[in-house]
């Protein structure tokens, strides 16, 4: 029984922990046993807590025997993005330059996982400095997608999205500024949320520790998981206020009212660039099931869709155009060549055009505000295609270009820091296709809901990953 545990979910192996049917510590052995198998060939964990694992596992059973309190995941293995600050390791942002930056305390996100009895396990990979989509850092390699070899798990969570797909970790923690939580996600067939800017708190030890302002208005931390229900769950036990972060709010997150007929705007077809078929359709179904569930469904999106993703990678192209000069000092060649890329697309802003974007970006927030007030939510893919080849963002300018179409549904939330939730929804070209749901800001847990009822009306479309045999 114990070999299969790396299977089940998060919630699951809690419940079974308190209930003693099985001990904290087999979970964990599963788990590790589960990584030495798979992690060779994804290079998704780059650091292993063997050792601290167990002795977390071996305190959470002397609890369960001693009748304490047990949180929601109580004895439950987890991994953490590299990015994230977890006391007595590196928060190496991929960069061999911060490879012995080891944080003395936790982030607030890992804090809040330990209460609730989680045990971290490994460290994941992202690329360098989270900066990409396509999780190649310099520092630790490529992640390779579980399902395809040869294929991106995405970024910049992407290590946890292979680790989670693949059955080496039941939750994990990411964080998201431009699809950094969806994009992997989609890629690997697992679920996520990108919480409401101020819902989840952010701090780190490690230098550079004050937000740049792009970031203050639109990074998040955020949890993965292989189900909806375990994201929803993990997204209770992180949120809220926290004394080492002023932008964290006390905010009551709104769900939707069972008692009235669902509004959901779907948009199969974003603005701004072409679709692929297979994702097209995926969200299309996805979009019949729940109006076949009772819901009305419109196609429809906010007239100010393809304005909001310019606004977006022109505003953070100008924040990484001015911290260029310290960025190449520590970045690897690919890393920096996306960058360039980007930076090439628009001429240099001046201080009254930044202005004036930020202005437009209000305009826009309340468009989409009246959009989501009428709607519930609205329903879009993650990508625009299936997880693209290693490397293709970098092959060529046309490629970088082609790479911002292709991450087009995600990035308006970053923008105007709403919500979003990722589930699972089909395949197509032998690669798991994603359902982004997204809703007003504050309205998380209606993101959340509607993503399990999609999840519950098209049944399990996130089973565990086959580790591709060409490899």
């Amino acid at each position: 029984m114990t070999g299969e545990l790396w299977r089940r979910g998060a919630l699951e192996l809690a419940g079974m922990i308190a209930r003693r049917e099985v001990t904290s510590r087999e979970v964990v052995e599963a788990h590790l046993a589960r990584i030495d198998e798979v992690n060779p060939q994804l290079n998704a964990i780059v650091r292993r807590l063997d050792d601290e694992a167990r002795a977390g596992a071996d305190a959470a059973d002397r609890a369960v025997a001693a009748g304490e309190r047990l949180g929601p995941f109580h004895g439950v293995p987890i991994t953490v993005k590299e990015n994230i600050d977890l006391a007595g390791t590196p928060t190496t942002q991929s960069l061999a330059a911060f490879g012995e930056a080891v944080a003395p305390v936790d982030a607030p996100v890992v804090e809040r996982m330990r209460a609730a009895g989680a045990i971290p396990i490994g460290r994941t990979n992202l690329p360098d400095l989270g900066r990409r989509v396509f999780t190649e850092p310099s520092l630790h390699g490529i992640t390779d997608n579980p399902w395809m070899s040869g294929r991106t798990a995405g970024g910049s969570s992407g290590g946890e999205a292979a680790a989670l797909a693949a059955g080496m970790s039941p939750l994990g923690l990411g964080n998201d500024i431009g699809g950094s939580l969806r994009n992997p996600a989609h890629c690997c067939g697992v679920a996520s949320i990108k919480p409401s800017t101020g819902v989840v708190p952010t701090a780190t030890v490690i230098p550079p520790e004050d937000l740049s302002i792009m970031s203050q208005l639109m990074l998040v931390e955020g949890v993965m998981a292989r189900n909806i229900a375990d994201v929803r769950a993990g997204l209770h036990a992180v949120a809220g206020p926290h004394v080492r972060d002023p932008l964290a709010l006390p905010v009551l997150l709104s769900d939707i009212d069972p008692g009235r007929r669902l509004r959901i705007a779907v948009t199969p077809d974003p603005p701004g660039g072409a679709t692929h078929p297979g994702v097209a359709a995926a969200i299309r179904r996805a979009a019949d099931a729940l109006a076949d569930a009772g819901a009305e469904v419109v196609e429809a999106a906010p007239d100010s869709f393809a304005e909001s993703i310019e606004l977006w990678a022109r505003l953070l192209v100008e924040e990484v155009r001015a911290q260029a000069p310290l960025i190449e000092m520590v970045m690897g060649a690919d890393g920096y060549t996306f960058l360039t890329h980007a930076m090439a697309l628009y001429a240099p802003a001046t201080t009254a055009q930044v202005s004036e974007m930020h202005a437009a970006r209000n305009r826009v927030e309340k468009q989409w505000h009246r959009f989501l007030t009428e709607h519930d939510v609205l329903l879009s893919p993650v990508w625009a295609q299936p997880a693209l080849p290693h490397g293709y963002d970098i092959a060529s300018l046309d490629n970088a270009v082609a790479t911002f179409e292709v991450l087009r549904p995600v990035v308006p939330l970053n923008l105007l820091g709403l919500p979003a939730a990722v589930v699972p929804v089909g395949f197509a070209d032998g690669l798991p296709i994603g359902a982004q749901v997204a809703a007003r800001r504050f309205s998380d847990l209606a993101a959340v809901s509607v993503a399990q009822l999609v999840a519950d009306v098209l049944g399990d479309e996130s089973p565990l990953t086959p580790i591709d045999p060409r490899r």
